[in-house]
């Protein structure tokens, strides 16, 4: 869940390695990635991350070396159509901006290290003038600084100094680029079995902030879920006290019969998740709504949150399947998420 672009920055800014920050700032129409993606262009040749392959990371990378020989930045602007893209098939016909920046290291290993760890939102950018900037965040009420280049890290013109305040208001046009890097959204899982631990380290590599919950501590074990997911082993009562974390969550209830899911879902369809995927049949799902109707338990809306059965349909029939499957539709749910985000903050 860290970030590996930032890990690899600092990494450099540790080691006093020159390295080329390649960044897409635009795009119009179809191209290989997405606004946001990045590259590490090194002095031997080596890149870290990627800015859509082919032609296209050939051309920027060549560029990259020459900026990281003059220290000059710049920006580019690419049409991938047919005479640029066909050897390599990138012949998308859409249109890729970005930004080429040298010596990116100096803006300091805690700088870098800090947006790597995603333990908060933190906002960064390159201003106009190809200097990099951070800027602090308010998150949950509490205020989250995000460590300025230093002078002595910085001594080149494309990195903000600590002695130039931090500019948090500024005209979009001051920003070549702009970007929010916020903590993953969480994934809780309730039951250890076969199905979750296909799943956690899934949904790790997916960028989940993974917690597992179950009433067998023999399940819920490091020796069944990687190191980096969280585990919960106590009696359910104890486990549905647990509050939510402060960032957009999600739920998957795979327990090991439909007693304890019911249980689950009595309680975690009354918090404020984003989405609950339940194992089961829709059979299963309309007898326990039916129930939770009758009870008065949850109404038709929060209802509408819960899907089971949970996954897309694409005849998964072995465990993995299965987890990708429901992985599937949980990335999905993420994104539309993200995207209504995206728009109310553009607003």
């Amino acid at each position: 869940m860290r970030n590996a672009i930032f890990e690899a920055l600092a990494e450099a800014a540790r080691n006093g390695e020159a390295v080329v920050l390649g960044i897409i700032s635009g795009v119009k129409g179809s191209s290989p990635q997405k606004v946001g993606a990045k590259a590490l262009f090194y002095g031997d040749g080596r890149i870290k991350g990627t800015l859509g392959g082919g032609c296209l990371e050939a051309e920027i990378q060549q560029r990259a070396i020459q900026s990281l020989r003059t220290g000059q930045p710049s920006t580019f602007d690419l049409l991938l159509d047919h005479d640029f893209g066909w050897d390599d098939g990138l012949i998308c016909g859409g249109k890729v901006l970005g930004l080429i920046v040298p010596n990116a290291q100096n803006a300091g290993e805690k700088f870098w290290a800090e947006l790597g760890d995603r333990n908060t939102a933190l906002s960064w950018g390159v201003d106009a003038g190809f200097k990099i900037q951070g800027v602090p965040i308010d998150l949950c009420g509490g205020t989250s600084k995000l460590q300025h280049p230093s002078s002595r890290e910085a001594p080149n013109s494309n990195i903000q100094s600590a002695s130039s305040p931090p500019e948090t208001e500024r005209a979009e046009e001051d920003w070549l680029y702009r970007e929010t890097i916020s903590p993953p959204c969480a994934l809780w899982i309730a039951g250890a079995g076969h199905i979750a631990q296909a799943v956690a380290p899934l949904a790790l590599q997916l960028d989940f902030d993974v917690t597992v919950f179950d009433d067998r501590p023999a399940l819920a074990s490091h020796q069944f879920f990687p190191k980096e997911v969280t585990l919960q082993a106590e009696v359910w009562d104890k486990l549905l006290a647990l509050p939510l974390p402060a960032v957009p969550s999600f739920a998957l209830i795979v327990t090991r019969g439909h007693r304890h899911d019911a249980l689950v879902l009595k309680d975690w369809i009354c918090k404020p998740f984003h989405f609950i995927g339940m194992i089961g049949s829709s059979r299963k799902a309309r007898i326990i709504f039916a129930h939770f109707h009758e009870e008065k338990i949850a109404t038709e809306q929060q209802l509408q949150r819960v899907s089971c059965p949970v996954g897309i349909r694409i005849g998964a029939k072995s465990v993995m399947e299965i987890a990708v499957s429901i992985l599937a539709q949980f990335v999905e749910k993420r994104a539309d998420l993200l995207a209504r985000m995206t728009k109310s903050e553009s607003k």
